[in-house]
């Protein structure tokens, strides 16, 4: 692998790719070249990286031949539309949409849980959903352990999912309502200042919302674990930024709440937000800008014998989008898994 990385962002110029940009920044990730891709509308935009503009080019079929990663966060469209001509330009895709996520040839990939995945890349990684990186970060140490045989979880998420547009929404009709006026939604379907509502995902014939479907699917994919029982509910909260969920785990045997303490304490990427006096416990306010998942109200199920509860809160651009995307960038520099000599069988 040449030591000179010439990075790209496609959608450099929503909350992700710009989260993006920051981070590359931050980490001090080895690039010598970082171009900025996005839709005709935004090009000739300038954007900050490391105290220098650099100005966002419309994508085009020349725009991948002098790079050797993409960071791709323009949406599932986009993605499959552009996908071949990345691989074969002979660079990795690390793909933020759900295109990809259940294709069998692309690995599925949380760095935390299962990094010696991206070895069987053919020029595409998939990140997974923002409220199944959370959740896997916090509920995969303790499955380590000892193997979860359910899932039950609530999430809480904020606006921040449905991307920079619609956080402004939020703001404008938060507003709107204090003037006594009636708020005006345009990104979700309803009204969400002050205001919550299941997440507007298409549903499927049992219910399930495509949310939902994507927490069940993507954690057995990551976990190894197709047989896993995995249930949720997903809900919009008037939250700016940072997702919150409530998890239920049912274990073989019982699973002592010290002994998880004591495990998540040490995980990587969690932070345990403890304090029983005060009754205080991870809150998106406090986990917004953060890189690690807080975790914490960690019990036992009343209900249950072999059940344990927690509750977290992740920043859903941070971790559950750009970080995990630069974390994947990292492991494929760290790997030398970068210049893939196969071209992907993409599934449509």
């Amino acid at each position: 692998m040449s030591d000179r990385i010439r990075v790209a962002i496609l959608g450099a110029t929503g909350a992700v790719g710009t989260e993006l940009i920051e981070l590359l920044e931050k980490r001090n990730f080895p690039l010598t070249e970082l171009k900025l891709l996005a839709s005709s509308r935004s090009a000739g935009r300038t954007l900050l990286f490391k105290g220098k503009e650099l100005s966002v080019e419309a994508v085009s079929e020349n725009a991948f031949g002098d790079v050797d990663l993409v960071l791709a966060s323009a949406g599932g469209s986009t993605s499959k539309a552009w996908a071949s001509k990345i691989v074969e330009a002979g660079a990795v895709m690390v793909d933020n949409s759900s295109a990809f996520r259940l294709d069998p040839n692309v690995p599925l990939i949380v760095p935390e849980i299962n990094p010696d995945a991206a070895a069987n890349h053919q020029g595409i990684i998939a990140n997974p959903n923002c409220t199944t990186i959370l959740m896997g970060v916090a509920v995969y140490p303790l499955h380590q352990i000892q193997p979860i045989k359910r899932i039950l979880v609530s999430t809480y998420q904020s606006a921040s999912g449905a991307g920079a547009r619609a956080m402004e929404e939020v703001k404008v009709q938060s507003q709107a309502i204090l003037n006594g006026q009636s708020p005006t939604p345009e990104i979700f379907p309803y009204p969400l200042a002050f205001n919550l509502f299941p997440h507007n995902s298409p549903l499927n014939d049992r219910g399930y919302c495509e949310e939902e479907m994507k927490m069940v699917n993507e954690t057995r994919k990551i976990f190894g674990a197709p047989d896993l029982r995995v249930s949720a509910t997903c809900v919009r909260v008037p939250i700016l930024r940072a997702h919150s969920e409530a998890i239920n785990l049912e274990f073989e045997e019982p699973f002592a709440v010290d002994r998880a303490r004591e495990i998540l304490a040490q995980a990587p990427g969690v932070r345990l937000v403890e304090n029983w006096q005060e009754n205080h416990f991870p809150m998106p306010m406090e986990a917004t800008g953060e890189d690690d998942v807080l975790v914490g109200r960690i019990r036992q199920d009343i209900s249950h014998p072999c059940g344990l509860e927690l509750w977290l809160s992740g920043d859903q651009i941070r971790k559950g989008a750009a970080l995990n995307a630069v974390q994947i960038a990292e492991l494929l520099v760290q790997k030398k898994l970068l210049n893939p000599v196969e071209t992907a069988s993409i599934s449509a």
